[in-house]
């Protein structure tokens, strides 16, 4: 037996209403089921899954996640195309919610909080044919988009995101 993929992510969080509009805003998530004031479960366009994301709200006093302690740090969230990931890179400016950027070399990628400070990452995974050998010297750094996309262009579709949301 081995695992295959992370079918959905399920986060502890303060108020339902505003985390399903950010989610629904910035993701383009949808409502599959919602139970008022108390959970949401969301998916994205074209998944097959009965849900993607799972939000449980446990009140508006609840502690925020702290960096450097024991817990999830980040999830991670493929996007299809690198104009995807410019175009969420400048909604979650206007939002105040990212918190950085990486070239990862393999990947480029956003990172951003949700309302209850969830960190999350967006991210757009470079052509396999592309990655650097594995004795290369190439190592992570600062994310020029505009470079990425001059090399792959906007549009370029690849791996998982180039077939389904799934």
């Amino acid at each position: 037996m081995s695992v295959r993929r992370l079918n959905h992510a399920v986060l502890w969080i303060r108020d339902v209403d505003r985390s399903v509009a950010f989610y629904t805003d910035v993701f383009g998530f949808q409502v599959d089921h919602l139970i008022p004031g108390r959970a949401a479960f969301l998916s994205a366009p074209g998944s097959n899954n009965d849900h993607d994301l799972g939000l449980f709200a446990i009140g508006a006093d609840a502690p925020g996640p702290e960096q450097g302690r024991v817990g999830l740090y980040h999830l991670a969230w493929e996007v299809g195309t690198l104009g995807e990931l410019a175009e969420l890179g400048r909604k979650l400016t206007g939002l105040g919610a990212l918190v950085g950027s990486t070239n990862h070399v393999v990947s480029k990628s956003f990172y951003a909080k949700d309302p209850d400070g969830n960190e999350f990452e967006l991210m757009w995974r470079v052509p396999r044919e592309d990655w650097p050998a594995a004795d290369s010297d190439a190592r992570p750094g600062p994310l020029d988009l505009a470079e990425s996309i001059e090399r792959w262009g906007p549009d370029l579709a690849t791996g998982a995101a180039a077939g389904s949301a799934t």
